[in-house]
């Protein structure tokens, strides 16, 4: 009876051996890699409260802590009543405000992550121009005669005057 045992055993181990020895180590190391990578980006996005940012809550800016001056300042500032942080902070059209949303989302997780970030926080020159676009598109009326008669040419950054609008006493 265990020398049954032992020949179905060898005969597994055989058939496993015959398995393997198809198989190339590049699948399982790539299944083994995109799986780590999707259960790092999953438990990141669930740590870091991931599903709050794709709302259009401003609190969710403030789950940073180093957000939560400048949420705390636009709560006393005059566009409140006006504007949330994504009305200036992201492109209006659909996916131009997705790839921005998703762009800001992994550069933020990672440098909170690492910890290597500047505090204060710094707006990054291409977020600046979103900003700057938002400032013209909704003060269109009052700025026009200001803007340049190039699309492309170079005109004074509206926060330049303005630094305490969106942000009070920033």
């Amino acid at each position: 009876m265990s020398s049954n045992r032992g020949s179905a055993g060898r005969r597994r181990l055989r058939a496993l051996k015959r398995w393997f020895s198809g198989v190339t180590l590049l699948p399982i190391a790539l299944s083994l890699g995109i799986g780590t990578l999707a259960g790092l980006g999953l438990f990141t996005f669930g740590y870091g409260e991931g599903a709050a940012y794709l709302s259009n809550d401003p609190a969710a800016c403030a789950n940073c802590h180093v957000m939560r001056g400048h949420y705390d300042s636009w709560q006393s500032s005059g566009h409140r009543h006006v504007a949330v942080c994504n009305d200036c902070h992201l492109p209006p059209d659909f996916v131009s405000k997705w790839v921005t949303k998703m762009d800001n989302g992994f550069f933020h997780s990672l440098a909170f992550t690492t910890g290597d970030f500047h505090e204060p926080i710094q707006i990054k020159a291409r977020n600046r121009r979103v900003t700057q676009r938002a400032c013209v598109h909704c003060h269109q009326d009052l700025v026009n005669h200001l803007l340049p008669p190039d699309e492309d040419g170079e005109m004074q950054l509206c926060v330049h005057c303005h630094r305490d609008v969106g942000h009070a006493g920033r």
